[in-house]
């Protein structure tokens, strides 16, 4: 009887992967950076493979790291709450993160997040870099500074670069603008208000450059 090959560590490059489903299997024995100590797994892209839009935020949460499915929490249902009034199905979207790994300080019995840094962003970047390879999306929409940077490759001003295309050398655009959490902290009604509704503005319009930029 042969013997089971065990899957070797991921430390430098990338395995050559043929499928998302090898990328989920292969995320596990990621050793890039030192969050996989911590976290409860990885946490990859789900969508269709051949998604119009990939959407990335910054990384897992807590429900996230849990389920193992991006998206799942607070902002992920605040997400789902401004695609569907944008009139984007939530099951025609690739969605991501920048950081496939739940980043948090130990509070008691809390996880609580916290942000990830440039080192570990650049250290996950080979697995976004992947992600869009196989997607291969007309537009990918940056949610944050932290999103923006993983799919740009460095800093931008969010209130500067958001709501407009911008090219990327892998061969899609991008377009900025918030992460859903953002609107999650705003105490103010009025102004959590008039920040969700350019939100769901901005997620319309990058659908409406999307169609006419893209495939069929």
């Amino acid at each position: 009887m042969a013997a089971i090959k065990t899957p070797q560590p991921v430390t430098g490059p990338l395995p050559l992967l043929e499928s998302l489903g090898e990328l989920r299997g292969a995320l596990n024995h990621c050793r890039r950076c030192e969050l996989w100590r911590h976290a409860t797994q990885g946490v990859p892209g789900e969508g269709p493979p051949h998604a119009r839009l990939m959407l990335v935020g910054e990384q897992p949460g807590d429900a996230e790291d849990v389920a193992g499915h991006p998206f799942v929490g607070p902002a992920g249902a605040m997400l789902d709450r401004g695609l569907d009034e944008a009139g984007i199905e939530r099951s025609s979207v690739f969605v991501s993160n920048a950081v496939k790994h739940f980043k948090f300080e130990q509070r008691g019995k809390r996880r609580l997040h916290a942000k990830p840094s440039i080192a570990e962003i650049k250290a996950c970047n080979v697995w976004l870099l992947e992600e869009l390879r196989l997607v291969q999306p007309q537009l990918v929409i940056a949610l944050g500074a932290s999103a923006a940077r993983g799919v740009l490759g460095r800093a931008v001003t969010i209130s500067a670069t958001r709501g407009r295309a911008i090219p990327l050398p892998q061969g899609p655009h991008a377009w900025i603008t918030i992460h859903p959490s953002f609107l999650l902290r705003i105490e103010d009604e009025a102004q959590r208000h008039t920040e969700y509704q350019r939100f769901v503005r901005e997620l319309a319009q990058a659908d409406s450059w999307a169609r006419g930029a893209g495939r069929p």
